[in-house]
């Protein structure tokens, strides 16, 4: 299966919303109650993403993932949420549950990798819910490793524990 990766155009935030609330409601079903999963709509978070890279489009890269023409994954990476210079942060990585084991995660998580590189951060991070262990053996495939960061983020009203992962930016994306 091909994917191709490009950056994100205006007319793809609305369907990177949609796709990232189907995302997390199949990756988190485990964790969080359904009725926090749809607490918050479909349209509420595209229009969140409309808003989001209004701002930040400057300093962040949306990249989206596309196999025969339709969307089946994004990242969103950008400078370190606690201002470190040499530091990167993988945001977001979402894939639509239908292209999940197609290689699409990976080419997006690769791809997220390079762009840090290619911005010249040192380290890369990024947050998991300390319960999602599917996100935690492929992101420990692919290199990264808690580094001791925690935080508590919500979903709607449900606390989700998380934990932050890391990876030095000193050579080639590693293979997942």
């Amino acid at each position: 299966m091909a994917v191709t990766l490009r950056p994100a155009q205006p007319d793809d935030v609305t369907a990177v919303g949609h796709l990232h609330y189907r995302s997390r409601c199949s990756a988190y079903r485990d964790i969080v109650p359904e009725s926090a999963l749809t607490a918050v709509p479909a349209d509420a978070i595209a229009g969140w993403w409309v808003e989001r890279w209004s701002y930040e489009r400057d300093t962040h890269l949306l990249t989206v993932a596309e196999t025969d023409g339709t969307l089946a994954g994004f990242t969103y990476v950008g400078p370190d949420e606690d201002g470190d210079p040499v530091t990167g942060e993988l945001y977001a990585i979402h894939v639509d549950d239908r292209y999940h084991g197609r290689g699409v995660g990976t080419a997006l998580i690769r791809d997220a990798l390079d762009t840090m590189r290619r911005r010249r951060y040192l380290r890369g991070t990024l947050w998991v819910i300390t319960a999602n262990q599917r996100a935690r053996r492929f992101y420990e495939r692919g290199g990264w490793q808690p580094d001791g960061g925690r935080r508590d983020g919500w979903i709607g009203p449900v606390s989700t524990p998380q934990l932050r992962y890391a990876q030095a930016l000193t050579g080639p994306s590693d293979d997942i």
